[in-house]
């Protein structure tokens, strides 16, 4: 059975905490940016609307998504992948707004990686029941950078497992604002999002969205 790092009646810490060892977690930190983070999002997707990529195997993703930055993430039938044109409109990706790069470049400073530079942003939007198996970001080319994930909107629940599929996984109750940063030892971790449970934010409506940020090239 696994242990959940909070249950619903506990209170996050209001500060940095490693769950794991290069793996930290920052409660709240993207709170007070949430409505600039939000007019981003917006922006990028109103010429690169988000859409359900198809993996590989020729499975729909439940989670719809887009990009922005110098390279964005993409899957299909060819395989997953990082580009530098949006395989749906054959344009170049928006460029990452400022304040989505000064987030990125800040969670990573506090969570112990100076010098963090994202050239891609995911940006994923959770509708209820939507959810992220258990995988590894393999596509970039240097493992040496750090993963950061912005959740905003409605909670979920974040897994993070060990290096192998099998091992053992830790359940993090995420709200908004909340961020994550993993790299280093952590940074091959299989990690996924349970299904999102139905409910209505002020800010993002009856969607959780996750900003995912990674150096690519």
């Amino acid at each position: 059975m696994n242990l959940d790092l909070f249950s619903a009646e506990d209170t996050a810490p209001p500060t940095p905490y490693e769950i794991a060892p290069g793996a930290w977690a920052l409660p709240g930190i993207a709170s007070t940016h949430a409505d600039a983070l939000w007019a981003g999002i917006h922006k990028v997707i109103q010429s690169h609307p988000l859409r359900h990529l198809v993996t590989p195997g020729g499975s729909r993703m439940s989670v719809a998504m887009s990009n922005c930055g110098d390279l964005g993430w993409v899957s299909d039938e060819a395989g997953y992948r990082y580009q530098g044109t949006d395989p749906l409109t054959q344009t170049p990706w928006p460029a990452m707004p400022e304040g989505f790069r000064e987030m990125a470049i800040s969670a990573a400073e506090q969570a112990g990686y100076p010098a963090f530079e994202p050239d891609a942003c995911l940006i994923n939007r959770y509708a209820p029941g939507a959810r992220m198996t258990l995988h590894q970001d393999k596509n970039e080319r240097d493992y040496s950078a750090p993963i950061v994930s912005v959740s905003l909107g409605l909670p979920a629940v974040f897994e993070l497992g060990g290096l192998e599929r099998g091992d053992k996984v830790q359940r993090l109750s995420l709200q908004h604002g909340d961020v994550l940063v993993w790299g280093g030892p952590a940074r091959l971790r299989f990690h996924g999002v349970r299904a999102v449970d139905p409910g209505q934010h002020l800010l993002t409506g009856a969607h959780r969205f996750n900003l995912t940020f990674r150096k690519a090239a």
